[in-house]
């Protein structure tokens, strides 16, 4: 298993047009073969900086699951928004395997 992080750096002003974007990636992610985590806007410190996070078998799972995506009707919507509405001015992504397994139960007081 390995995780994607998508690192977007966002205009600070358009965070709701992020979330917005956020949104239908929460539906078309999974459907095309991503176990999303969920994405991630700005809260607080750096107002320019977004994430997406999901885990995906391999690498190879990954080349697969980008035909459906790209197919997908909300996927092409989404897309296509982000494109008009210039909130992203970049992206980029990294691949990374978890090593701090296994973890503890959280404990609480």
């Amino acid at each position: 298993m390995i995780t994607c992080f998508i690192r977007h750096e966002i205009d600070p002003f358009r965070v709701d047009a992020f979330e917005h974007d956020a949104r239908p990636w929460g539906q078309a992610l999974p459907r095309c073969g991503a176990d999303l985590i969920g994405y991630f806007a700005p809260h607080e410190g750096a107002a320019t900086t977004a994430y997406g996070v999901y885990n995906i078998e391999s690498l190879a799972a990954y080349e697969a699951y980008r035909a459906p995506l790209r197919d997908d009707r909300r996927g092409r919507e989404t897309y296509a928004f982000a494109k008009r509405e210039s909130f992203i001015r970049r992206q980029d992504r990294i691949f990374l395997h978890l090593a701090s397994a296994p973890h503890a139960p959280v404990t609480r007081p």
